[in-house]
């Protein structure tokens, strides 16, 4: 989203690049607009599964139309017959349907497919999918890497960017835009809240160095180690430059003119309405991870060989000084004084990171710490606290942040009794998410939360809902990242805890469904029947001004809340006008980045 701030102290700044999600930014709100209940639909992943994947579409009729087998077509043959399962009432998102389940898990016949409902009335026809191995790394693997280099940002006038309120001048060229309508570039976002920071282009390091680790065989078959490779070290070469002498991260480059001619280093205190020299970078505000993609990053290029502008070597003496720096002072970094879990999971994943990389004792001690109070934030009903307020952990962004964080220590501890409680925390944190799905109607088995929503700094009761709250969030936006970081911490967390090696994805059934329909949502099997990854599928995202640029590979922010709700309730998509759709349009580098976790996970 671009928009045009006058200050009232710094009149001469013109910012357009800079994400500002204040409601009088936008036009007001107008009501959401529901889908279409009336007309009959098959609602299916537009894209492809996995040959061992489960499968399923859901059929919505209009009330008082019936249907009770479906088929699956490959060209003109019926090669499978189901019968419709028919689900309770379902009135969430509007009334006026009935919904239906169509599983045909069994069919692990390779090629493209569709599927056929008949009714007494009509016959109804799905679009085309189809069924392969490793369905997502093959189709979409090479799209999303292309999006990546698209997105970086190479304009020149980044190597000598002012840091806020002083004469200096940092070289902090490089790295990735954070959207397709900023160039703004951010180590995380939503920074001035202390519970919704989301990982961004640390984020997108660490996880194409991880899912080279978990694929690199099939990177190498596909001739993709190469683009992945360079990728990796632009990366990490900008969170090099990112480094301070001190040893603190400039967390956010930001223009401050209409022509983007002029940068800053600085952060946004969007109530003053004014740049703040709160540019160092804690813990939750993208330093773990980027002490953790500095890691990787140094054991890739040391695999394949593929060098940037500085060296293997150089990327890990940067993260361990980084982490030494943090250890001192991170709470000096935060705009509350306090830690809370997003401190906890992302410090946890550089200490893992840099004792896998050096066998340090030290950084086993501090992950040790870290894995501790994550296990401690779990309460009884399975659900993690963020605070020490008993409030519940939730977020639009990373929701199975935590779980993978835990699944990676586990790899590194070898202590028995810490490593059970882990296991533990691991298992009832996703028996929650399954019991969270299963006990309200769910046809699309969309990820559910609980949450507490604040208004004027008073929260409310413990609450549940498909959608993240609007009430206290104003930066509310489609949650397509959240979906798909809750699929990877579901397959990855599942190894552990829900094993099953005869599984779908090495898991029990319900989990890998459940991770399933989240890339299921995604790629078209909504109730707008909008494929979110862009180049892919029958219905892609309008274009949206506010929204910037659409390329192949990116990832829209996706469905939300009704607009009017700010309890989560409703639904709506890209309801207008343009100033507002870049909440459901726009393409941010963490989705695709989620989304490359998820089919990694869905790939091993």
């Amino acid at each position: 989203m671009k928009v045009t701030l006058l200050f009232s102290k710094l009149k001469h700044y013109a910012f357009l690049t800079i994400l500002v999600f204040l409601s009088g930014c936008s036009s007001p709100p107008k009501p959401s607009n529901p889908p279409n209940l009336v007309k009959a639909n098959i609602y299916i992943n537009q894209i492809a599964f996995d040959v061992q994947a489960p499968k399923q579409a859901v059929i919505a009729l209009p009330i008082g139309e019936s249907a009770s087998r479906f088929m699956v077509y490959q060209g003109s043959n019926i090669v499978f017959q189901g019968k419709l399962q028919s689900e309770p009432s379902f009135t969430a998102w509007g009334q006026g349907a009935h919904y239906y389940l169509a599983d045909f898990s069994s069919v692990k016949r390779r090629g493209e497919f569709h599927i056929v409902v008949n009714t007494p009335k009509q016959q109804l026809s799905s679009s085309t999918f189809n069924i392969k191995p490793n369905a997502y790394f093959a189709l979409t693997v090479k799209s999303v890497l292309e999006y990546f280099k698209v997105s970086r940002h190479t304009n020149p006038q980044d190597k000598s960017v002012k840091i806020v309120n002083t004469e200096n001048f940092i070289d902090v060229s490089g790295g990735w835009n954070d959207s397709g309508s900023t160039t703004t570039k951010s180590l995380a976002n939503q920074n001035q809240s202390s519970f919704h920071v989301s990982q961004q282009s640390a984020l997108t390091t660490w996880a194409m160095a991880k899912s080279y680790d978990k694929l690199n065989r099939l990177y190498d078959r596909k001739a993709l180690t190469l683009s992945l490779a360079e990728e990796v070290v632009w990366g990490a070469d900008y969170l090099h430059r990112a480094l301070s002498h001190q040893g603190s991260f400039y967390s956010k480059v930001l223009a401050d003119s209409d022509s983007d001619n002029q940068r800053l280093i600085a952060n946004y205190d969007e109530t003053k309405e004014e740049f703040t020299n709160q540019y160092q970078a804690s813990f939750r505000d993208g330093a773990g991870v980027a002490i953790a993609a500095l890691a990787r990053a140094h054991e890739l290029s040391n695999k394949t060989g593929v060098q940037g502008e500085f060296s293997a070597k150089q990327y890990l003496t940067d993260a361990e000084r980084a982490f030494a720096h943090l250890q001192k002072y991170n709470v000096r970094y935060l705009r509350d004084g306090k830690e809370n879990i997003i401190d906890d999971y992302t410090a946890l994943i550089a200490a893992t990171e840099l004792f896998r990389i050096t066998k340090k004792t030290k950084y086993l001690k501090a992950a040790r710490k870290r894995a501790h109070n994550l296990n401690s934030r779990l309460t009884a009903q399975g659900w993690f606290v963020s605070d020490n307020a008993e409030r519940p952990f939730y977020h639009g962004v990373e929701a199975g942040l935590p779980i993978i964080a835990l699944v990676d220590y586990l790899a590194i501890e070898r202590n028995r009794n810490i490593k059970e409680k882990t296991k533990r925390t691991i298992k009832v944190s996703l028996d929650n998410q399954i019991a969270l799905n299963t006990q309200v109607t769910n046809p699309f088995n969309l990820a559910r939360q609980t949450f507490v929503s604040e208004k004027d700094g008073q929260a409310s009761k413990i609450q549940e809902s498909f959608f993240t709250p609007h009430g206290e969030n104003a930066m509310w936006k489609g949650e397509n990242a959240r979906l798909a970081s809750l699929t990877a911490a579901a397959i990855y967390g599942g190894k552990i805890s829900h094993k099953d090696p005869q599984g779908a994805f090495g898991i029990n059934p319900e989990l890998a469904s459940f991770a399933q329909s989240q890339i299921d949502w995604l790629m078209g099997k909504n109730p707008y029947q909008v494929s979110m990854l862009y180049g892919f599928g029958v219905n892609n995202p309008p274009h949206a001004r506010s929204a910037g640029s659409m390329s192949n590979g990116g990832i829209s922010n996706g469905i939300t809340g009704a607009t009017l709700s700010p309890n989560g309730q409703g639904i709506t998509w890209a309801e207008g006008p343009d100033e507002n759709n870049w909440r459901w349009v726009e393409q941010r580098l963490q989705n695709s980045t989620w989304y490359l976790l998820a089919m990694t996970a869905m790939t091993e």
